[in-house]
């Protein structure tokens, strides 16, 4: 190798950069079989699979095709296409002496180049030199040999299946396992040769199992291509997507051969999707009596309870019939439609009583009941709530404007009877009817249908993607119902933590926020929040009031941060728009959809640049120091405080208005003013006093620009010479 001082530095490669692997890529199968997993796990340990399946192989650097996640509720089956055969090999980078102690005076090696290259297995002339910011270094390239793929997957796979989550887990054999369900086998082939390993006392083979009715026993698996030709054969239809509209296609041809459809709940479809390994759909039928019932009654019992496909006309009214997807087509149909049928009558049966013992009592008679329903320890019963809704629906429609305030009578008997149908014995049997049982009973008591309407609307929205309430009475109860809820709750010391959110306190203060927006309701947060908390008067003396309001709205400011981006506003006018003094969110969703439309703008970059000549001093300025006119000495400073008396309440009242046009207008030509304030007058000056006058006027005007947002948030582009 060449050692002289003024050689030609070798050029080496990066460390870790790795070369393609050269050995044929195979197909990857890897099938945990189970007992029968709750359908509603399956959608997300799917996705955990395939995500977390192809992360660990990036990992272990080993290129491949696609990769897929199946499943049923016995199996779930990772599919791996052309996955390497082996790591790529790779180089690394050792570094070792700088030159000068690796070389003496006439270029010889040193005992430090000489244990450098010992210490790797090499010679000194198989080393080289390295040009760094240090200087020249002495390195070695050392050559790592990739591992077998096979290998390697016996190694990490057993990881990649504890690693998968569960809302619920069990716990069954000596190593105190994990998992949803017991596994009962483990299938693992790399093209056709076996990955051995081994998982909750199962030793991965070459073996599968069939349908549990149709082909219970094992059958063997040569390669992931045989896998997937035998399953059909033995009764799996494996991929989730193909079952779903195998379902759905069935189904809706059992509606039609009685000449109605089905009503194909989003839900309820994926549910069934993974009740089944090979679906058969049955239509059955029911006493048309029933159909007295109210509609939400019949489809309830069916969806949620029996897992059964309504039938409707092209009205949309619930026929007598319903479909069943049963999952062993071997089975005698009529027995299958015939056990069916009976179940579901019996349900009915159980339904029809218990609307008929409700109706026996109206709604009203039945708030005394709330007072035997405890809401929470420390909150009261549900009478206490529905009282603190009542006060809470009165201070609402007093004070909102327009027509808000003419729904007042409906949305005060609404408030009042909005629990009541929690001491029914429909919705004790079927918690997910509030709210549909309590208007339906308003309106066969003859309440007002507004009322009636509005006890069903203040539960909304009850989860992502739901209504809102629609009426201004049912709005007004739903706002109630909600603040107050958190109210309670944060001040009865009860907090989300992590994943875990029991009281729904996330989707109360989304589901509040939505309302407001939606609405545009121009009532401050923190004053809706306060007076909830004022209405629990004696139960909680001790309540830090203004401190819980600060917790709450610090809370659901982070649900409003979420949701605006959700409909597009960039992060960080986002951030500018919640840091202004303004507790509307209507009006913070107005602003912060202005800003994003004038993003990149010259008057948005003009305002920013002054704002941020003004904050940068502004924030050394004590609170208590107020501006004193005969303390402004210089022109400079006189003409800035006139430039900002006449401004400030022009913005004030723009602001108020709504028009942030004119507003950012007023706010990028104020640096007409604030530039020749800092080319002429000294801000940090010697005398005290004048500082300090100096330094509370940039407050006032930081103040103004605040009104609008916190522009120093918000990321420009490069302000306009």
């Amino acid at each position: 190798m060449k050692t002289r001082r003024d050689q030609t530095v070798k050029k080496v490669r990066v460390k870790g950069k790795v070369r393609p692997a050269q050995a044929t890529a195979r197909d990857l199968l890897l099938e945990i079989g189970t007992e029968e997993i709750p359908a509603r796990f399956m959608p997300g340990v799917l996705e955990q699979l395939q995500e977390k399946g192809a992360a660990l192989l990036r990992e272990q650097c080993l290129s491949f095709g696609e990769v897929r996640a199946l499943g049923t509720p016995r199996r779930l089956v990772l599919y791996v296409t052309a996955l390497a055969a082996k790591q790529p090999d790779r180089e690394e980078k050792k570094k070792g002496p700088a030159r000068e102690r690796a070389f003496d005076q006439e270029g010889k090696p040193t005992a430090a180049a000489r244990g450098f290259a010992a210490k790797l297995g090499l010679r000194v002339e198989d080393l080289q030199l390295e040009q760094t910011e240090k200087g020249e270094y002495l390195v070695a390239l050392h050559k790592i040999s990739g591992a077998r793929t096979v290998d390697l997957l016996g190694q990490i796979l057993p990881g990649l299946i504890k690693s998968l989550s569960f809302p619920k887990n069990m716990y069954w054999e000596i190593n105190r396992f994990r998992f949803a369900r017991p596994l009962r086998w483990l299938l693992c082939l790399y093209g056709e040769e076996q990955v051995r390993f081994q998982c909750a006392g199962l030793s991965a083979g070459q073996e599968s199992r069939g349908h549990r009715f149709l082909a219970p026993g094992p059958f063997s698996v040569k390669n992931a291509a045989h896998y997937f030709a035998l399953l059909p054969e033995k009764g799996v239809i494996l991929d989730q997507a193909q079952r779903s509209r195998l379902i759905k296609e069935e189904v809706e041809k059992a509606a039609a051969s009685c000449g109605e459809r089905a009503v194909l709940d989003k839900e309820l479809l994926q549910e069934v999707t993974f009740l089944v390994e090979q679906p058969q759909a049955l239509l059955c039928s029911f006493p048309g009596n029933y159909l007295a019932l109210p509609r939400e009654v019949l489809v309830t019992t069916m969806q949620s309870h029996q897992r059964y496909f309504p039938v409707e006309d092209k009205e949309g009214k619930i026929r007598p019939f319903f479909v069943t997807v049963s999952n062993n087509p071997a089975a005698i149909a009529e027995n299958v439609r015939a056990g069916n049928e009976k179940v579901l009558k019996a349900r009915l049966a159980d339904a029809r009583f218990f609307y008929e013992e409700d109706r026996r009592s109206s709604l009203e008679m039945r708030v005394e009941k709330l007072k035997e329903i405890l809401y929470q320890e420390k909150l009261g019963t549900v009478y206490d709530k529905m009282e603190r809704l009542v006060a809470l629906t009165a201070y609402l429609a007093d004070r909102l404007p327009g027509k808000v305030a003419g729904e007042k009578e409906a949305a005060l008997r609404a408030a009042r009877l909005a629990k009541a149908d929690l001491a029914t014995h429909m919705v004790g049997e079927f918690p997910e009817l509030q709210g549909i049982m309590g208007r339906e009973y308003a309106l066969a008591d003859g309440e007002d249908e507004k009322t009636a309407v509005a006890v069903y609307e203040h539960y909304l929205p009850r989860f992502t993607g739901d209504a809102l309430p629609r009426s201004r009475a049912g709005m007004l109860v739903a706002l109630a119902d909600k603040a107050d809820h958190l109210a309670g709750c944060f001040a009865a010391g009860i907090r989300p933590s992590g994943s875990q959110d029991p009281y729904a306190l996330r989707r109360q203060s989304l589901g509040l926020l939505q309302i407001l927006l939606e609405h545009a309701l121009p009532l401050p947060f923190s004053e809706l929040i306060e007076k909830a908390l004022l209405l629990y008067g004696e139960r909680l003396p001790d309540l830090a009031v203004a401190e819980t309001v600060a917790v709450i709205k610090e809370f659901t400011w982070q649900r409003l941060r979420h949701y605006l981006q959700e409909r597009g506003i960039d992060y960080d006018l986002v951030d500018g728009v919640l840091a202004a003094p303004v507790e509307d969110v209507a009006a913070l969703w107005q602003r912060a959809r202005f800003l994003q439309e004038k993003r990149g703008t010259m008057e948005l970059a003009l305002a920013a640049a002054a704002y941020t000549r003004v904050a940068n001093l502004a924030l050394h300025a004590d609170p208590a120091v107020v501006v004193h006119e005969k303390l402004l000495q210089e022109a400079g400073e006189r003409e800035l405080y006139s430039h900002w008396q006449e401004a400030e309440p022009k913005l004030r009242a723009l602001l108020a208005a709504g028009d942030y046009s004119a507003a950012l207008a007023r706010l990028a030509r104020f640096k007409e003013a604030v530039d020749p304030f800092f080319d002429t007058v000294l801000v940090m000056v010697e005398d005290e006093k004048i500082r300090a006058n100096r330094l509370a006027l940039l407050s006032l005007i930081r103040a103004m620009y605040l009104r609008m947002a916190d522009f120093a948030k918000i990321v420009f582009v490069s302000p306009p010479e």
